[in-house]
């Protein structure tokens, strides 16, 4: 059985939507805040109408084993600083979990822009009883977005995160 889910996260960026939506688009900017959990991983970045990402990682947990993480997207609608549409899977150890509609859609405010993500999830594969999937995947983009915010935001350059597993920086 497939379970579907929609939320909506909206909030507030002290950056034109011009600046937001480059961080989207530019593939140096876009990788300082998307990002897959994990090691070793690989990205590949088309934007563009029909283009897309690909992005790969390794991911270990504590007490558990490593899981291949595969994200796969393809841009379907690309609005220049008010839109961006999207479809994505998200693969786990080389077997479909969901796959998602994303609208990214991006409002001028007088100090900023306005922010809104709405994903509608369909999850082919639960984890457990599959009470927890959505949780997981609207904390997830929560994660993202406060990236995406760090990046905008204005100031000195941050250090890279350090993983506090292995001691490298991101």
């Amino acid at each position: 059985m497939v379970r579907h889910d929609t939320f909506t996260i909206s909030r507030h960026l002290d950056a034109s939507p011009d600046e937001v939506f480059t961080a989207f688009a530019d593939t140096t900017v876009r990788r300082r805040w998307f990002r897959l959990p994990g090691h070793a991983a690989s990205y590949e970045h088309d934007f563009r109408v029909g283009g897309g990402e690909t992005a790969r990682s390794t991911y270990t947990g504590l007490d558990t084993a490593p899981e291949r993480l595969e994200y796969r997207s393809r841009y379907i609608d690309i609005a220049r600083i008010h839109r961006i549409v999207y479809g994505y899977e998200a693969i786990v150890d080389d077997e479909l979990r969901w796959t998602s509609l994303v609208t990214v859609q991006l409002d001028a405010e007088t100090d900023g822009t306005r922010l809104h993500w709405t994903e509608q999830a369909a999850f082919v594969m639960y984890t457990g009883d599959g009470s927890t999937d959505l949780a997981h995947l609207r904390g997830a983009s929560v994660l993202r977005l406060n990236g995406l915010d760090a990046v905008l935001r204005p100031g000195p350059p941050r250090r890279p995160a350090v993983d506090m597993r292995t001691g490298s920086r991101d």
